[in-house]
Formats: C-alpha cells, sequence, structure tokens
C-alpha cells in the first residue's frame, strides 16, 4: 500500500493534477450557457436525439445531457470532467516524454518524475493508456457531435510539446489547447457549435493562457537560450515578453465580456468579469523584468483563483435567472 500511495503521488505529481483548475471551470461554464442554448436552439433537431413535431421547433435535448429547466444534468458534468481529466493527463504524459531531455538539462526540472527516472516507460505508457481510454468513454457519453470532433483537442495536444522548438507562439498553441474548453463544454450538452459566444470564451481563455504561460517561462530563460527552446521571454527578452502578457490580459476581458453578452449572461457574470480583471491587474504587477521572485505566486495562485471567480459568477447568473 506504501508504494501505491508513493506511485500515485508520482503520477499526481507528473500530470500536475492540481492544474485542472486552469481549464475545468471554463469546461463547466461552457455547459452552463450552452445547456441554455441547446434548448433554445431553432435550427433543427440534434442528430441522434428525440425530435420535436416539426422544424423550427424548440429542439428536444435528451435528458442525460441537459434537464427540462435548461441545466447541464449531472450526468453530463460527470462526463465532462471526466473527459477533461482524461485529455489533460494524457496530453502531460506526452509532453512531458517528448520533453524529458530539456527537462533533464534544467535545475529547475531535472527533478521530474520522467528525467529522474521514478517512473517506468512501461507504466508511463499504460497510464497514458487508460488516460485516453477514460477520454473516449467519456466522449460517447455526451452530444453526439463530440464523436467526431474529439480528434481535435488530442491533435491540438499532441502537437504542442513541438512547437517550443520551431517558435515563440508556442504559449499561444497552449493557449489553443485550454480555449477549447469551453467549447467543448458548449458542445457536450448539445449547444450549437455555430453560435460565436463559447468561441469568444475560448478566446479569451487563450489568451489569458498564452499570458500567464509567458509570465511562467520568464523562469527558464537562461537555460532555453542555451538549448535552443523557443519562447517570448528567450526570443524577445523579459521586458517585452512581460508587455505582451499585459496586452493578451486586457484582451482576455474584452473577449469574456462580450462573449457572456452574446451568451446571454447577466450581471452576476460581468461581475465576476471584473473581479477577474482585478486580479489579472495584480498578477501583472507582481511580476517585473527586474524582478521574477514571485513569479509561482502570480501563475498558479492568482490564476487559479481567476478560473473559480469566473465560474462562480457563472453559476450565480445561472442560479438567480
Amino acid at each position: 500500500m506504501a508504494k501505491l500511495a508513493e506511485k500515485t503521488k508520482v503520477f499526481l505529481e507528473l500530470v500536475k493534477f492540481e492544474h485542472s483548475i486552469f481549464a475545468l471551470p471554463y469546461a463547466y461554464i461552457g455547459a452552463l450557457y450552452g445547456a441554455v442554448a441547446a434548448t433554445t436552439w431553432r435550427t433543427g433537431p440534434i442528430p441522434g436525439s428525440p425530435t420535436s413535431s416539426s422544424a423550427g421547433a424548440l429542439v428536444a435535448v435528451p435528458s442525460t445531457w441537459v434537464t427540462e429547466h435548461s441545466w447541464p444534468t449531472w450526468q453530463s458534468l460527470l462526463w465532462i470532467t471526466v473527459v477533461m481529466v482524461g485529455a489533460r493527463a494524457f496530453a502531460f504524459v506526452v509532453n512531458r516524454a517528448v520533453d524529458k531531455e530539456i527537462d533533464a538539462r534544467n535545475p529547475r526540472t531535472a527533478g521530474r518524475a520522467i528525467p529522474a527516472g521514478l517512473v517506468q516507460a512501461w507504466e508511463l505508457w499504460v497510464f497514458s493508456a487508460v488516460m485516453l481510454a477514460a477520454y473516449l468513454y467519456g466522449v460517447w457519453q455526451l452530444a453526439p457531435i463530440t464523436r467526431w470532433l474529439w480528434p481535435i483537442p488530442l491533435a491540438a495536444f499532441l502537437v504542442y510539446p513541438y512547437t517550443k522548438r520551431f517558435t515563440p507562439m508556442c504559449h499561444y498553441w497552449l493557449g489553443l489547447c485550454l480555449g477549447l474548453a469551453p467549447v467543448g463544454g458548449w458542445v457536450a450538452v448539445g449547444g450549437p457549435v455555430g453560435n460565436p459566444a463559447p468561441w469568444l470564451l475560448g478566446g479569451a481563455v487563450l489568451l489569458w493562457t498564452a499570458g500567464f504561460d509567458i509570465i511562467y517561462a520568464t523562469q527558464d530563460v537562461e537555460c532555453d537560450v542555451r538549448d535552443g527552446v523557443h519562447s517570448m521571454p528567450a526570443d524577445l527578452g523579459v521586458a517585452h515578453a512581460l508587455t505582451q502578457t499585459r496586452v493578451t490580459h486586457v484582451a482576455t476581458v474584452m473577449l469574456l465580456g462580450f462573449g457572456g453578452y452574446l451568451a446571454g449572461a447577466g450581471w452576476p457574470w460581468f461581475a465576476g468579469v471584473g473581479v477577474a480583471a482585478a486580479l489579472l491587474t495584480y498578477e501583472n504587477a507582481l511580476v517585473k523584468a527586474d524582478d521574477l521572485s514571485k513569479v509561482n505566486a502570480a501563475f498558479f495562485t492568482v490564476n487559479g483563483i481567476i478560473a473559480v471567480i469566473v465560474f462562480a459568477g457563472s453559476l450565480v447568473d445561472r442560479l438567480i435567472r
């Protein structure tokens, strides 16, 4: 049991399970507003679901996805969670495996499970296979459209670890990976994929993620320059990179506001976005080109709070309306 507990601890550290707080709340946000859109969509029935009596009438949504009061069912939220955790864990294993040599040369990352030899190759791939299976099984429990779209997140995740070898735009590719969360949550409960709201919310998450990942990358500038790894701080300098983060975070707030408006959100959503804007301002004030001592606080603590606050705003918004 002691060995099992230790191995579990190693794998949780490997996939940084606690970092799920960055993307999972946005998947729930997508589901909360997607459930409303799913029950008011007037373009015809959802493939594979019970249909209404005539074209143009309200779409009938299976109760396994959305309740009669336009809330995601507990089952759909459960499977969204399984899909998100499974996909993210699979992506982390691939990322760590691809980057093992880079991590081994960096003092900050040399102690990670793979470069430190804390896991064997067969354990790694068995774990990744289990996570991939969980992802695929979960996808098949959600709205039928997800059964067509499931390769897209995996393709994005598989490409990401290679982007830093070619371009400093790697931060934005990572943002794309997390930005799929609100879109995925939206379509998972039958929300119309053509609605612009989830895409704007996804764009907000993309830019938010790219911004805080640039901050995170300031820790590794010397090693990245030495090893030829691309990042905005390594390629452009820390000061210019941090300016870029500020710009992306301003755009994040604007897209959150506009996306919420198109989703029909009320004042609690915009209150949450306002608090997020204040926290983003604080985050950017924590890190300066000549003082990177508070990078971890800016990266994990503040961004975790932001995700929870924005989700809380969406939840209160749905509860009072």
